[in-house]
């Protein structure tokens, strides 16, 4: 096993290189605008995984995918003579779906806006199904109360009820 710096350090270089590759040597006419967004490899440095986007449709995406492969012998030996490896990485490319997900996020978060603009709306316009407080208030019944319990008039019996 290797250390995980210096695969950090390959997959960035195999990063760099596959795009290098891309933008000056391979010449195919099916190749699109492609981004290469990330390359990563494995522990023992034989598999390499090179992420890409393309701008454009899925025809677009399809012909870069055909154009990746036909120039994966190129790619491989470009990758394997610059990193001095006793094995040249094996190079599969995957379609990135960035934008698609991105797209994806922002859809859900514009209903979710919407739907709270909606629970505003209508919080705005509710009225109380009852009285505006619920709970009971006995602040005036205290002060009745008090106020015979200090002349004397009600007073409470043993059994809890109350005598006059």
């Amino acid at each position: 096993m290797s250390d995980p710096a210096k695969v950090r350090r390959h997959a960035e270089r195999v990063r760099e290189l596959v795009a290098s590759v891309v933008r000056s040597q391979i010449k195919d006419p099916r190749l699109g605008m492609i981004t290469i967004t990330d390359a990563r490899i494995t522990a023992d440095l034989r598999d390499a995984t090179v992420f890409y986007t393309v701008l454009g449709d899925a025809v677009a995406q399809a012909d870069t995918a055909a154009a990746l492969e036909s120039a994966k012998g190129l790619l491989r030996s470009t990758v394997g003579k610059a990193l001095g490896l006793r094995h040249s990485p094996t190079l599969t490319f995957v379609l990135d779906d960035v934008q698609d997900q991105v797209k994806h996020i922002d859809d859900l978060l514009a209903a979710a806006r919407n739907a709270d603009a909606e629970v505003q709306r209508l919080a705005a316009q509710a009225k109380y199904a009852g009285e505006a407080q619920p709970y009971r208030v006995d602040d005036e019944d205290d002060d009745e109360t008090d106020e015979a319990d200090e002349a004397g008039d009600v007073t409470e019996s043993p059994r809890g009820g109350e005598a006059r």
